[in-house]
């Protein structure tokens, strides 16, 4: 279903504060095309993050080719891990606890629009992993879901309401969202 009265050219941007000002957005920008070297350490890619205001907890292992918007609005709790390739789209808050495992090519999109806005304006939420969960390779978690302790999240699992404690998450051969 589309939306007949959408006027792009109205979008103003309300509701999205990036957090810092322009200056800190550019340094992250220019540096965040080498923190995804593969040749750069994972101590110095978390050196990096906590430079530019990330709360980076002890033992945390970051990947190469982890892309992550603005690293003011993540924190990461001790010995979690993120793995190659992930997509991190904080627009808002993302907090990923201790113990918590995000794979490769995972997405979590704090980001969204309202399809009820003739601007299309902005409609974004914080993203939760709370301690110990597992979001497995490919799979996206959408913006104002809460992963709960223990929790697993499939590989290429599409996750848009909150996952309980310890529930494990997958999608099926025909996309929908399956809980066992």
């Amino acid at each position: 279903m589309t939306n007949p009265q959408l006027s792009l050219e109205a979008f103003t941007g309300a509701g999205y504060e990036k957090g810092r000002g322009r200056l800190w957005q550019v340094l992250w920008l220019a540096v965040r095309s080498i923190f995804q070297k593969w040749w750069m350490p994972a101590t110095l890619r978390v050196r990096i993050l906590r430079a530019f205001g990330a709360e980076i907890g002890t033992g945390v292992l970051i990947r190469h080719d982890v892309t992550i918007h603005w690293p003011w609005k993540l924190a990461i709790g001790d010995n979690s891990w993120i793995g190659e390739g992930a997509w991190i789209l904080n627009l808002e808050p993302v907090v990923i606890g201790r113990n918590c495992c995000i794979s490769q090519s995972v997405f979590l999109c704090t980001g969204s629009h309202d399809r009820n806005s003739p601007s299309f304006e902005f409609d974004n939420a914080p993203i939760t992993i709370e301690d110990g969960a597992w979001v497995a390779a490919r799979a996206t978690v959408l913006r104002g879901v809460t992963v709960g302790r223990h929790a697993v999240v499939g590989a290429c699992a599409l996750v848009s309401r909150d996952i309980s404690d310890g529930l494990v998450v997958r999608a099926s051969a025909s996309s929908e969202m399956r809980t066992t």
